[in-house]
């Protein structure tokens, strides 16, 4: 939690301090008010005048309304520290997650990022909030109560020591037995966003497989493993406030009770000084125990910050394996070539490697196709251009450069990536089209150019509005891809990566978009992933993947007769015809 308080500010830290001034002020004529009700007891007893008692009410009266301007700014303040500091560490977790690779996102799980952005950064917020109110108050009413009463009266004091007693054993138990409850709280918030998400994601395949009451199921063992979890805790939470409420009462009356024994035996100028002490003992006892009752709350609400805190500082402490930080813009002698060089990888925590000693080179202007079998490491290879993850074993070179040299901003305005599963964002087919550094760069010629080599001019024009609802599911998987494919020609980049985008067009829309694309892209060089051995045909070189190792490289005739891997794929999608004519 320390750790995490470090990322308040100078301005928030001054606001902090006066909160400090003002609790101090206000504790200050809180108690004031037990010396005034003292001072009327007096009066009263001593035959005072009416108007002396008035003047000693408007006094209680000032001090109360200064308390009540005095709760409200620290309300104000706690509540804008708590606030912008919320907005920051939301800020700082979501920064922190735009730099993360692939294997980050893969160890936090999407579900449990949202929850530790969300959930996670609220419990902390609440409990600046609520601390800056009753953590900086508690023990400054506590210790200012404890020297008013200090020598008062002995049997009294014992009394109070003993209720503080009661109370400190009952938070104690309550910490020990609800702390490790609240970790197991957000772990389960985690999981049951996770089956949730699952569950709205893919929808269409739970509905075609009728497959509702097992999801019903899963959610109903996460939400009930959630809230039992959550009924322990608010049931031993709940012991507090009917155990405060018993104690305050019963200190109350065994002061009087006390008092009355000591008011009996003492002389008649004795009684009144004993009843007004008692009076005053009473309330700030009372004091006391508003002052636990306030520690109480944050003993309610700190464990699930604290554990909260421990989970944003997870994501905000853990370093990015793709980190391109120190280094500067690379003027490169070369454009538009890709070289491979002795390149292995394997996931993080995986034992086998996905690639092993893979290498080839591309020239600007080429275009170059990787086939093999699903499995084979084809979309793992191109993953390694962009840098969603790095080589494990030898180098990656993108214009002659370690792609791990390349700051990433760099790296991908060279890139245009198109990926398997095209992702579209809720807005405008031109604000798909945009999207990317260039966003206010590309004007309307520059769109319509793309969408018409895209294929996509033709249902786009169709569209009324041409809005795009969230993940694009408005759009058919063609239409999608297309709108993906206009995202990268729009840029205008060195080199395209094609990520098994053309699978969901039809082989006519393949084929007349694959023309257009090369006459436009004449200068570019493009990295093609496919499945279909149409779409690599007339690729200027095509190399053939089979168990992370390259078993293939060539043209597309050449490897029908050098290459039985490529060969058998080849007959398996076509007639020995239409190769031959191909």
């Amino acid at each position: 939690m320390i750790k995490l308080l470090k990322n308040l500010d100078k301005k928030e830290l001054l606001y902090a301090f006066i909160c400090l001034i003002l609790v101090v002020i206000q504790v200050w004529l809180d108690l004031k008010l037990p010396d005034y009700m003292s001072e009327i007891t007096r009066i009263i007893t001593t035959e005072g005048s009416i108007n002396d008692i008035l003047i000693q009410g408007m006094y209680m009266l000032l001090c109360a309304f200064g308390s009540l301007v005095s709760a409200f700014l620290v309300g104000y303040f706690a509540s804008y520290i708590g606030t912008n500091f919320a907005r920051k560490i939301r800020g700082k977790v979501f920064n922190q997650v735009e730099k993360f690779g692939m294997g980050e996102m893969k160890s936090f799980s999407t579900a449990s990022l949202i929850t530790r952005t969300t959930n996670d950064v609220t419990q902390v917020q609440m409990f600046i909030a609520m601390g800056l109110q009753a953590m900086i108050k508690a023990p400054i009413l506590a210790t200012w109560a404890v020297l008013k009463i200090v020598n008062k009266n002995f049997t009294w004091s014992l009394v109070t020591a003993g209720a503080i007693v009661i109370l400190l054993i009952m938070i104690l138990t309550i910490v020990i037995l609800a702390l490790p409850k609240f970790k197991v709280i957000q772990k389960l918030t985690d999981n049951l966003n996770k089956i949730t998400r699952e569950n709205l994601t893919g929808i269409r395949v739970v509905r075609a497989f009728n497959a509702e009451k097992y999801e019903e199921k899963l959610f109903k063992k996460a939400n009930d493993e959630l809230t039992n979890t959550s009924l322990f805790t608010s049931r031993v939470m709940a012991i507090i406030f009917p155990v405060m409420s018993f104690i305050m009462p019963m200190l109350t009356l065994f002061i009087y009770f006390i008092g009355a024994y000591l008011i009996n035996d003492a002389g008649m100028l004795d009684k009144i000084d004993l009843f007004s002490s008692m009076v005053v003992f009473s309330s700030y006892s009372m004091q006391i125990i508003m002052a636990f009752m306030l520690l109480t709350m944050i003993f309610i609400i700190y464990p699930r910050a604290s554990v909260s805190a421990k989970r944003i500082l997870e994501v905000i402490e853990t370093k990015p394996s793709v980190d391109d930080s120190g280094f500067s813009e690379i003027k490169t002698k070369e454009v538009g070539t890709i070289e491979f060089k002795n390149v292995s990888f394997k996931y993080p925590d995986a034992l086998e490697y996905m690639l092993s000693n893979i290498s080839f080179e591309v020239k600007k202007g080429e275009t170059v196709a990787f086939i093999g079998s699903t499995g084979s490491g084809k979309s793992t290879l191109l993953n390694l251009i962009p840098r969603f993850y790095d080589a494990t074993e030898g180098s990656v070179l993108v214009d002659g450069v370690d792609v791990r040299n390349y700051k990433l901003e760099d790296l991908n305005n060279k890139l245009g990536y198109i990926s398997q599963k095209a992702v579209l964002f809720k807005g405008t087919i031109d604000s798909n089209v945009k999207f990317g550094k260039s966003l206010n760069k590309i004007d309307r010629k520059k769109i319509d150019e793309a969408l018409e080599v895209a294929q996509a001019k033709n249902f786009v024009s169709q569209m009324d509005n041409k809005s795009v609802s969230q993940s694009g599911t408005n759009l058919s998987g063609g239409q999608k891809q297309r709108v993906s494919i206009a995202r990268a020609i729009a840029r205008d980049p060195e080199i395209y990566l094609f990520d098994d985008s053309f699978s969901a067009l039809d082989y006519k829309t393949d084929h007349i978009l694959r023309k257009e694309l090369k006459k436009y892209t004449k200068n570019a060089t493009t990295i093609i992933v496919a499945q279909r051995i149409g779409t690599i045909l007339n690729a200027d070189k095509i190399i053939v993947l089979d168990d992370g190792k390259i078993v293939g490289n060539g043209t597309h005739k050449e490897l029908l007769n050098n290459c039985s891997v490529y060969k058998e794929i080849a007959y398996s999608q076509l007639s020995k015809e239409e190769l031959e004519n191909a």
